[in-house]
């Protein structure tokens, strides 16, 4: 491999990993970065290694730092949202706010976060607190605050 310096090809690919993985979603690219930069020291200290050895090398080290990225990825447990992730109407259940519009014959509507909700409940004046108490579909019940 006399046409190429074998320690800055592999720091520049380390480089170019490390730079790939702030332009690409996802956390891969980082543990091969990782890999590549271990390769640098490695094949300056072993002097004259082939290109299938350098490989061998190469893709044994990306699995050793895949797998402990995947580990430390388990360790710091997964926030999925929880079970109502894309049900945004249960989770407003609980929320106390005053009403936007008043509740007559039943139905009003409420200002949460960015949008109004139709309300369900018993005729109330407009301002008057309230507290979420079920969400069926786009529709809140809701109970007045004594």
């Amino acid at each position: 491999m006399d046409w190429i310096n074998p320690p800055w090809f592999w720091a520049g690919l380390a480089l170019a990993l490390l730079a790939a993985e702030a332009m690409v979603p996802g956390a891969f690219l980082i543990w091969l970065g990782v890999a590549a930069t271990a390769m640098v020291p490695i094949v300056w200290l072993a002097g004259d290694l082939s290109i299938v050895a350098q490989a061998i090398i190469f893709a044994v080290l990306a699995m050793i730092s895949v797998g402990i990225g995947w580990k430390l990825r388990g360790q710091r447990g997964r926030r999925d949202g929880g079970p109502m992730l894309n049900q945004r109407s249960s989770q407003l259940i609980g929320r106390v706010l005053p009403l936007s519009r008043a509740i007559v014959n039943g139905r009003g509507q409420i200002y949460i976060d960015d949008a109004y909700w139709t309300v369900e409940g018993p005729d109330l004046p407009e301002s008057r607190t309230v507290r979420v108490v079920a969400a069926e579909a786009m529709i809140l019940r809701v109970v007045p605050i004594e």
